[in-house]
């Protein structure tokens, strides 16, 4: 069954609640890099479920989509009212061959490109906050919208993984 836009956009946001966004993306690659210290290659590997995504692959991805928040966030500070174009996750995942990406090197970025992201963001005045882009399927979004979508994604993807390990 395929979510609507508003369904996906309001369970993201669910997870986040009313947690703060910027300490969800500052705490993620930790969170990440502790969860998986001391777990093996194979069980990170493992395709859980036929179609569904292993630790591996959402890595991989988390890495990917740090790069597209990054680069819709400076966007729409370089012209608010921007376009932002939404990608198709499965396309990137196949084109960019997740299955073969080493976790060894999508933690790193998460943790370098992370860090610069949150350090935007965390120096933006509140005005910067509301400027906007034009999302292609979900219309406006603010700055501090994307960070609350950006966080609650976070936190998606770290319960994917949790459920993983506990299998």
């Amino acid at each position: 069954m395929t979510e609507t836009v508003a369904e996906y956009s309001a369970r993201i946001l669910g997870y986040l609640g009313d947690k703060d966004p910027l300490e969800t993306l500052a705490s993620t690659p930790g969170r990440l890099a502790a969860l998986l210290a001391d777990v093996d290659t194979a069980r990170i590997t493992l395709e859980p479920a036929p179609g569904r995504w292993s630790i591996q692959e959402i890595l991989a991805h988390l890495a990917d989509a740090e790069l597209v928040m990054g680069y819709r966030v400076r966007r729409v500070l370089e012209a608010t009212g921007v376009a932002i174009d939404a990608y198709d996750q499965n396309r990137w995942a196949a084109a960019g061959r997740y299955d073969r990406v080493p976790h060894t090197e999508s933690l790193p970025r998460i943790q370098a490109d992370r860090a610069g992201n949150v350090r935007l963001l965390r120096s933006l005045r509140p005005e910067q906050m509301e400027q906007y882009g034009v999302h292609s399927e979900r219309g406006k979004e603010t700055i501090a919208y994307m960070s609350r979508m950006w966080a609650g994604h976070d936190l998606n993807h770290r319960r994917q993984i949790l459920t993983i390990l506990a299998s």
